[in-house]
């Protein structure tokens, strides 16, 4: 031992980008993200959930094997690798690609000029993910692919990406961008781009793409490293206590010593992906790493089966096995084989399978109880493991590893065998039977990247009958994991039941009351009903089509036999291949529609997004990358986990937190002269601490400062609160208990709308009435991919300098300046980008930069804060809670003559913006001709985080309602949805009563032609009917088709603007508005040079403007950017600015033109400064009263279809039409349009915001909280930007774009609803349950254990016996 510890004298060597680091030492619990961020110039790679779900933070790690002389490059989550483990390894990040400087990669230039990167911030891990996977296509032996193209294929070039977040574009923009690289992609499939233009040829849109060469590819791993790495020298285990041992009889060895070593913490990795599950709150002095160890690490093949080293990646084994069938000894296994490959592609994702191991994943599921798959599927195909435990070494099954008591850390897992089966069994057609194996798992995403709610795998030896009896089952193995349990299992009494079984529809249906006894989730565990039903649904998917007297009546899931032996048998080959309407898993197409203006040029070109590229390649600097000043301090904030207490005190616990740790500042820290103030806002101040008394659990107690971020989360996660409970009533966690006991806010009168019609009247008129009906609607997490920061850096005069990701510096200024009681002229605060806001950036920032203030002023030092996911999802609010009650009445025909509303709205502990939301709810339910429309409205206070403005805040709840009201009162007519919309569709005259003056001139109601148009250009009713037949043809899916309107009013808000004309004719801009994604800047800088280049007539300047950084002392009154109509606000503030220049250089421009035939713009610039004419001009706009609110029009039709045994709803195909008015930049608006609408399916269908009986969010993640992903979206999306003409009144006839789009994702929930209800009709044929398919209500979100229950819970079981009795 003493002597391999000898050679091992290296130090820790590795490259980044080509660059050659050498770390003599470094604390061996350091990611490589950590190092990246804090220790290189490389800040594209970025840190957002710190968990690998993310893809944020990818990069490429590259390995040199020196025997074989070939590289290894595969993508990685660096937020979860350890540094140590990448010694001798090469790194490449997106600045390693490409830059401004060097030139960027083709991959950055196609992201940017298909509009694929808005707020930027999950850019650069997108292109890092498509280049890894570019890399490994160029080594495969593909033909070589026209050129410009990549050997890659459309589906792998979507998947390189489907493990990657982004919460702006939509995904669209970016597939499109991944998919023209591909060889087999058809040019014309792809979207709108800034390459070309519509009806250009093939030949001139390739001509027009960045050309990608593959021999112009960056070297991954440079020369001087393959070097070092011949000369076999390893890394000094002592110095940086990181063992990697070469043999079983080293780890041996170690693990001796460290279990003679009591005191030393150690622990035991291969990749430390777990990690990303399971948070380290342990300090491990030493690491074994695993991965070195040869028999850990190999994949051995013979006619027993195959055996996978538990050190071996999931990737390595998915590669392994879709190759098995090649090695002749198991020819006859590769459909099990395949599938389990098939099944292990959708775990996690492509970042986290390349490191993580199988072992380590299922030493997780037997130590600590990890929802495992690969546990499950090995477990059904009689997988063994072998176990070392000191010198001792034991082969046992896996289903015996996973029932015994947690594996000691002494004690490692060697490898796992997983047995060929067809030999074992001796199955082969000479004896008539045949091996059927399949896997499943229902999870929110189809792709992976999602725990499953249950997975199983099948396997079954099975003969055909010689006699009509049917198929006989010989031998059976089923597991089922994941459903709430402590470990896989099998289902042995199941197995039991079938074995030397005749299948028939009686068998099927007694097994499957087995395993609704089988799989029971325990106690606790979410959903259980749920996950017991989806047991039934795959044990009836695997055997339904193999009863052959019920194949008639089976839609078959089961094509996957197609190719056994045994589909050839009677009528199971016609069955097995009935299934042809598969659905492809990733976007398939999209289609995009959109009238181009030249009036007013550069605005209306769709020119791609200011600052694209560099977003792409890393470049752009957030207020993370900038970087740390000398001594720069950390904090994090301490917050409550109890909804209501008094505040005693609080400790850090002194055996866990780290060193490093500075101070707690808390409301006692604020300066004599300052207040307890985190935030100011229009509806009065916010503290920044609980002083007394705690009103919420995530409310802020104090701020931790440390050296490092990572030991200020570790502090406040170790930090002990004293609570005092005493002379306390119940915390109000609900709005009802808000009634109960009056606990409201007060809403001002000026924000409260007034009541339309006559409602007495109105309901008086009514044939038909439904009375005290109940809506409920949750909130939402904004999941913007920069999580809250700020730095603030004090300077000299008692000034202070933050830095802040934020939709509302001049709020943060004034908020720092009252807390530290100091002039607002000594605070100064700068916003240059921010990574998504969603309105969770306008109040919630400033708590954050307010705090850093406090500490960096406290303690004389620079303070910055990047707030880690699980804080920032529990301490963030969200979108507002409601309970709706409401009463209408309504004519025959569907019309409705009165709506009556009583709405409570869940505001938290402190008001934030709540006021607002009680008009935009009325705003967005308005829609509608109510006929009379009357409501009371309480904004309830409770004992929950302060909820805030959520993209669309108010109003996607207010067109919900409407919505539900319509399918309410359809089912009560029984007509169909889409007529008592249309018969409730405002005219104008109706318009202008319920919306006044914001309805505008009667030729810009567009809604009722738009209706019309969508239903011819999205083939609507030609679709309805297709629905119906294929409805009547499948049993297990159901379609479902709606088309939805929205009216969303807008206000515009004073901006300010100013434009400064530098001496060499270059162009500076500031303006109120930050940009935060929504092209903000790229609008302007349209606007700019439109306005200015009237003065010579067609000069084109825009490549001369700049828009700068926000800087509060720099331009005040900035106000907040939000409501959708900054950006055109900001447009026409700078547009007053260049009218002011214009004004200025006519009379020199005319005097110059007496003396030449034609002026240049640099001319008559340096003319102008030598001349001192100002060139520097400032505005602010102010909206004329009777323009300063309008309508915004759109219509939508979305198509799913549900699995009625999954409860999955796939997205199927989009149409909308949105009117843009005449856009300012049509590309931008497209991505605001498309990004929206995803958005609202997350909140519709996707995203479940939980909490404990504390109200405390424990969705706080990216495993349990999901938004959209590339495998959730619709799978074709077709958008139409209608340029509806001139509005004077209106920015150059503009209209919004970021916040109405998304209302239009009701559209899904309703198309989701039309497919349940054909499911209950279905069902109430199979059973006696009158009136039961068209009355229910279908929750927000509509997840699948939300659609699985409406559907039925015990279809299979009711299908069984409906099918029984008709036998009989």
């Amino acid at each position: 031992m003493a002597e391999t510890e000898t050679e091992r004298n290296g130090t820790l060597v590795f490259a980044v980008n080509g660059k050659r680091f050498e770390l003599p030492t470094v604390e061996p619990s350091t990611t490589l993200l950590e190092f990246l961020r804090s220790q290189t110039p490389f800040k594209s790679v970025k840190l957002s959930c710190g968990e690998g779900g993310c893809g944020a933070c990818v990069v490429l790690l590259s390995r040199y094997d020196p025997v074989l002389d070939k590289v290894e490059d595969f993508t990685i989550s660096s937020c979860l690798t350890l540094l140590c483990s990448i010694n001798r390894c090469s790194i490449t990040t997106s600045e390693g690609l490409g830059n401004s400087k060097n030139g960027f990669h083709p991959i950055h230039q196609r992201f940017a000029g298909f509009h694929a990167s808005q707020c930027g911030f999950c850019t650069p891990g997108m292109c890092v993910s498509l280049f890894g996977a570019l890399v490994n296509a160029e080594k495969t032996s593909q033909l070589k692919p026209p050129p410009g193209f990549s050997k890659l294929t459309v589906s792998e070039a979507e998947k390189a990406v489907a493990g990657n977040l982004c919460r702006c574009t939509g995904y669209r923009p970016i597939a499109d961008a991944c998919k023209s690289l591909a060889a087999d992609v058809d040019i014309e499939d792809l979207g709108f781009n800034s390459f070309w233009r519509k009806g250009e040829s093939k030949e001139v849109k390739l001509s027009r793409l960045p050309l990608y060469n593959q021999n112009d590819e960056i070297c991954t791993f440079p020369e001087f490293l393959k070097k070092e790495i011949r000369s076999n020298v390893s890394l000094d285990s002592k110095r940086y206590n990181w063992y990697s041992p070469a043999s079983v009889e080293e780890l041996q060895s170690l693990l001796k010593a460290r279990n003679i070593n009591k005191g030393t913490e150690f622990k035991i990795v291969v990749s430390n992906t777990g990690i990303g599950y399971y948070k380290e709150l342990e300090y491990y002095d030493t690491y074994i790493d695993l991965k070195h160890i040869p028999e850990l690490s190999v994949i051995r093949i013979d006619q027993t089966g195959v055996e996978i080293g538990a050190a071996v990646t999931i990737s390595k084994v998915i590669e392994a096995l879709k190759n098995g069938n090649r090695h002749e000894v198991l020819s006859k296994g590769e459909t099990v084989l395949e599938k389990l490959a098939s099944h292990m592609e959708k775990i996690a994702s492509g970042f986290i399978r390349n490191t993580a191991s199988v072992g380590g994943n299922l030493v997780m599921a037997q130590r600590k109880h990890f929802p495992s798959d690969i546990a499950t599927i090995l477990l059904a195909v009689g997988s063994t493991v072998d176990i070392m435990s000191g010198h001792q070494f034991e082969r046992i099954t896996l289903e015996e590893f996973l029932g015994r008591p947690p594996l000691d850390f002494y004690s490692v897992l060697i490898s796992v065998k997983i047995p060929n089966l067809e030999s074992t069994r001796k199955v082969s057609p000479e004896n008539n039977t045949t091996l059927l194996f399949e896997t499943y798992r229902a999870s929110p995403r189809p792709l992976g990247n999602a725990l499953p709610y249950l997975n199983a795998a099948f396997l079954a030896e099975v003969s055909p009958s010689k006699t009509s009896e049917g198929i006989l089952v010989n031998h059976c193995q089923f597991a089922f994991g994941a459903y709430g349990t402590a470990h896989a299992i099998r289902a042995k009494k199941v197995e039991e039941f079938f074995t030397r079984k005749f299948l028939n529809i009686d068998v099927l249906y007694e097994a499957i009351k087995l395993v609704r006894t089988t799989v029971v989730p325990e106690d606790g565990t979410a959903n259980p009903a749920y996950r017991s039903s989806l047991a039934a649904g795959f044990l009836f998917e695997f055997l339904s089509s193999l009863i052959d007297s019920g194949a008639e009546n089976s839609n078959s899931f089961l094509d996957g036999y197609a190719s056994n032996s045994l589909a050839n048998h009677s009528k199971l080959g016609q069955n097995y291949l009935d299934y042809s309407n598969k659905i492809p898993t990733m976007l398939s197409s999209a289609k995009q529609v959109l009238e181009l203006s030249k009036s007013y040029y550069p605005v209306g070109e769709p020119i791609k997004k200011s600052e694209a590229s560099i977003q792409a390649s890393g470049e752009a600097v957030y207020v993370d990358d900038i970087p740390s000043p000398m001594g720069c301090l950390h904090g994090a904030f301490i917050y409550s986990t109890k909804p209501l207490a008094w505040l005693r005190g609080i400790q850090l616990n002194s055996k866990s937190h780290p060193d490093g740790v500075a101070t707690v500042i808390s409301c006692k820290d604020i300066p004599e002269f300052g207040e307890n103030v985190g935030a100011v806002a229009m509806f009065g101040p916010e503290a920044l601490f609980a002083d007394d008394l705690i009103e919420c659990a995530g409310q802020r107690l104090a701020f931790v400062v440390a050296d490092t971020q990572k030991h200020a989360d570790m502090a406040a996660n170790c930090a002990v609160v004293d609570y005092g409970m005493e002379d306390l009533k119940p915390p109000i966690l609900s709005v009802e208990e808000a009634v109960e006991r009056s606990s409201f806010f007060e809403i001002p009168p000026f924000l409260l709308p007034k009541p339309v019609g006559d409602i007495s009247k109105g309901m008086a008129e009514a044939d038909h009435k439904i009375v005290s009906a109940e809506i409920k609607l949750g909130s939402q997490y904004y999941f913007y991919m920069e999580t809250q920061t700020a730095l603030a850096v004090p300077e000299e005069d008692n000034c202070m300098v933050v830095y802040s990701s934020n939709q509302s510096p001049e709020f943060a200024h004034s908020a720092i300046a009252k807390c530290l009681g100091i002039p607002e002229h000594n605070v100064r605060v700068i916003t240059r980008r921010v990574g998504g806001g969603f309105g969770g950036k306008a109040l919630q920032s400033l708590h954050v930069a307010t705090a850093c203030a406090l500490a960096a002023h406290k303690l004389h030092r620079p303070v910055r804060m990047y707030m880690n996911r699980k804080a920032d999802m529990i301490m963030a609010g969200g979108r507002h809670p409601m309970k709706i009650t409401y009463n209408v009445g309504f004519k025959s025909d569907g019309k409705i003559t009165a709506l009556q509303l009583e709405i409570l709205i869940d505001a938290g502990m402190s008001l934030d913006v709540s006021p607002i939301i009680v008009s935009n709810l009325l705003n967005g339910l308005k829609k509608y001709d109510w006929g009379a429309l009357s409501f009371d409205i309480k904004l309830c206070k409770t004992n929950t985080t302060s909820k805030a403005a959520m993209r669309a805040p108010g109003e996607v709840q207010g067109t919900y309602i409407a919505e539900a009201v319509i399918e309410h009162v359809s089912s009560t007519l029984s007509l169909e949805v889409d007529s008592v919309r249309n018969v409730n569709l405002h005219t104008y005259n109706s318009l202008k009563l319920f919306y006044e003056s914001s309805a505008g001139e009667p030729l810009e109601y567009t809604l009722p032609s738009i209706w019309d148009k969508l239903a011819v250009t999205s083939s609507f009713n030609h679709r309805i009917e297709m629905v119906k037949i294929f409805n009547s043809c499948n049993k297990w899916k159901k379609r479902g088709i709606s088309r939805v309107p929205i009216v969303h009013e807008v206000l515009l808000r004073p901006t300010p603007g100013r434009v400064s004309i530098l001496k060499d004719g270059s162009v500076v801009v500031e303006v109120g508005g930050i940009e935060l994604g929504q092209g903000l800047w790229t609008k302007v800088k349209q606007m700019v040079a439109f306005a200015l280049s009237s003065i010579l007539g067609n000069v084109d300047l825009l490549d001369k403007v700049r828009v700068i950084q926000a800087d509060t002392l720099s331009l005040i009154q900035g106000g907040y950017t939000a409501g959708s109509t900054t950006s055109e606000s900001s447009c026409e503030a700078v547009r007053l600015c260049c009218n002011i220049l214009v004004e200025r250089l006519t009379p020199l421009k005319e005097s110059l033109q007496e003396q030449m035939s034609s002026i240049q713009w640099e001319l008559l610039v340096s003319e102008a400064h030598m001349q001192a004419v100002n060139l520097s001009a400032s505005s602010y706009y102010v909206p004329d009263m009777s323009s300063s609110s309008y309508l915004n029009y759109g219509v939508a039709v979305s198509e799913v279809e549900v699995n009625l045994l999954t409860g999955e709803t796939t997205i199927l195909q989009v149409d909308l039409i949105y009117d843009c008015g005449q856009s300012l930049n049509p590309a931008v608006d497209l991505g605001q349009i498309e990004g929206a609408f995803v958005q609202g399916i997350g909140f519709f269908m996707t995203e479940e915001y939980l909490t404990n009986a504390d109200g405390l969010m424990v969705a706080e993640g990216t495993w349990t909280y999901k938004i959209p992903s590339m495998d959730t979206i619709p799978k074709q999306f077709n958008v139409e930007i209608l340029n509806s003409g001139h509005h004077e009144k209106r920015v150059l006839s503009s209209k919004a774009s970021g916040e109405p789009p998304l209302l239009l994702a009701v559209s899904v929930h309703g198309a989701t609803r039309a497919a349940i209800k054909e499911a209950r009709k279905q069902l109430l044929s199979w059973s006696s349950q009158d009136g039961w398919e068209s009355m229910f209500q279908l929750a927000v979100p509509a997840t699948m254990p939300v659609v699985k229950k409406l559907s039925g819970m015990d279809i299979v079981e009711k299908y069984l016996e409906w099918s029984i009795c008709g036998k009989k």
